[in-house]
């Protein structure tokens, strides 16, 4: 059975002006940069007079080794979206007004994901021996970069958020 040990849970808020379509975009390319497959677990679109509430929930999945993964739960609530114009250089363009947008990321760290040490008895007590006497300091270094990606994707959504509201 796979090992979950969640590393870190991070939470980024953003009121203010940005375009729906290129954030999703934007989340997507990055993690399939990254090289992660994204299960979209959830659309939800709920229409409030002129606004929407959009909830998304995907989980992007990486193998780092044979052995370990990188998980990321992303949570992502889109509360009062508006669509508006707005004037940039004399031109009129449509975008998005956010009442709030909050990312919640999970990061996990999974361990024998493929299930290869679950054949007998022997194979968990050798997992179980491996996981405590051979590999701690592996484990840790997995933990770091499962942390890093998560830490990664949220600044650069900030910084999307930043470039964004200065058009």
């Amino acid at each position: 059975m796979t090992e979950k040990d969640t590393i870190l849970k991070e939470i980024f808020k953003h009121k203010g002006i940005g375009n729906y379509k290129d954030f999703y975009n934007y989340m997507y390319n990055w993690l399939k940069n990254e090289d992660f497959f994204i299960i979209e677990k959830l659309y939800s679109e709920k229409i409030e007079g002129d606004a929407k509430n959009i909830e998304l929930k995907w989980e992007a999945k990486k193998g780092i080794t044979d052995y370990f993964r990188a998980s990321i739960e992303i949570v992502t609530k889109f509360r009062s979206l508006k669509d508006i114009e707005i004037e940039v250089d004399g031109k009129r363009r449509k975008t998005n007004e956010f009442g709030e947008v909050e990312v919640t990321f999970k990061g996990v760290l999974e361990k024998d994901y493929s299930s290869k040490w679950e054949g007998s008895r022997l194979h968990k007590v050798l997992k179980e021996v491996y996981n405590k006497y051979v590999i701690p300091s592996r484990t840790q270094e997995m933990q770091l970069k499962v942390a890093a990606y998560v830490q990664d994707l949220k600044e650069e959504l900030k910084a999307f958020f930043d470039l964004e509201g200065r058009r």
